[in-house]
């Protein structure tokens, strides 16, 4: 399908979002299909920070109007993942609307799935989320506020200038890896939920309570954090409620999911994900057709 590309500046005026005082707009992306669709999809990056270009062309090009936003380290914007206000992700979902779109979805991997879960909440414009290598609770900041500090430790989320509940870390972990080696972080997750036990319940992100249809995507050998439990608890909490929710798993894949048209995730000096390119991509081609139905309506 032939699509139409531009690189645009999303604006926000804060309109009806309390105390909400950001006045920014962020950096974008954007990919149409040439004849235009009724199905828009918002596609957030992780903690990488990146403007995801080619997810939103292969979106596009099965017929989705696909955007993709800097959220954190632009300009207006903190630094880091501390304190991003949620209102940035509705003022981009309005620019879909604007564009055309009556169902609104949300695509985000990682932190971008933490925000996206957030987003369906409190924000009832929201039609869809897909969730890749999610969180199922709200966690401290990654990186400095605008302040420029990373500690103490703070929310990574705003909505109406109130900080969300979350889970600090514990910085007496220490990595497994030799140093100057990638590094697993998935142990000091782990470890700083039971260190914290006590603050896990306010911050769970409560899913129950949102009406999008939801999909969620997890590797069973994520390296970075639990996402195959967050993904069960995500799930469990949309059953008990009577919520519509699936889960597509795979035991060996890692934490970054690659969909049909998208090549391997570069190597990183950082981190260590989990799975394998084969696994990571497995993993996406068997989400693929579900990840089109539920932005599409029909799942």
């Amino acid at each position: 399908m032939d699509i139409v590309e531009h690189a645009l500046t999303v604006p926000h005026d804060g309109a009806g979002e309390g105390t909400y005082d950001g006045g920014y707009g962020c950096e974008g992306f954007l990919a149409t299909p040439v004849r235009g669709g009724e199905a828009g999809v918002l596609v957030l990056a992780g903690s990488s920070g990146r403007i995801e270009v080619e997810r939103c062309r292969i979106l596009a090009r099965e017929g989705l109007t696909a955007l993709s936003v800097r959220w954190f380290g632009g300009p207006g914007q903190p630094p880091g993942i501390c304190e991003v206000p949620l209102e940035t992700f509705v003022a981009a979902t309005g620019l879909l609307r604007s564009r055309g779109a009556r169902r609104i979805g949300v695509l985000g991997v990682s932190k971008g799935a933490e925000a996206a879960l957030h987003l369906s909440v409190l924000h009832p414009g929201t039609d869809a989320v897909v969730a890749l290598s999610p969180t199922s609770l709200t966690w401290a900041n990654v990186g400095p506020g605008r302040d420029g500090q990373t500690r103490p430790y703070r929310s990574s989320w705003t909505w109406r200038g109130e900080p969300l509940p979350f889970v600090p870390y514990d910085d007496r972990w220490t990595p497994a890896q030799p140093e100057g080696a990638p590094v697993s972080v998935l142990d000091w997750y782990e470890r700083s939920r039971r260190t914290f036990a006590d603050r896990v319940g306010a911050a769970t992100i409560p899913v129950e309570r949102s009406a999008a249809d939801l999909l969620v995507v997890a590797g069973g050998d994520d390296a970075m954090w639990p996402s195959l439990r967050a993904a069960e608890e995500l799930a469990a909490r949309r059953r008990a409620a009577g919520r519509p929710v699936r889960v597509v798993a795979r035991a060996d894949a890692g934490h970054r999911v690659r969909f049909p048209g998208e090549g391997p995730a570069p190597a990183s000096t950082l981190f260590l994900h989990g799975g394998s390119p084969a696994a990571d991509a497995a993993l996406g081609a068997a989400a693929w057709p579900y990840v089109l139905d539920v932005l599409r309506g029909a799942a």
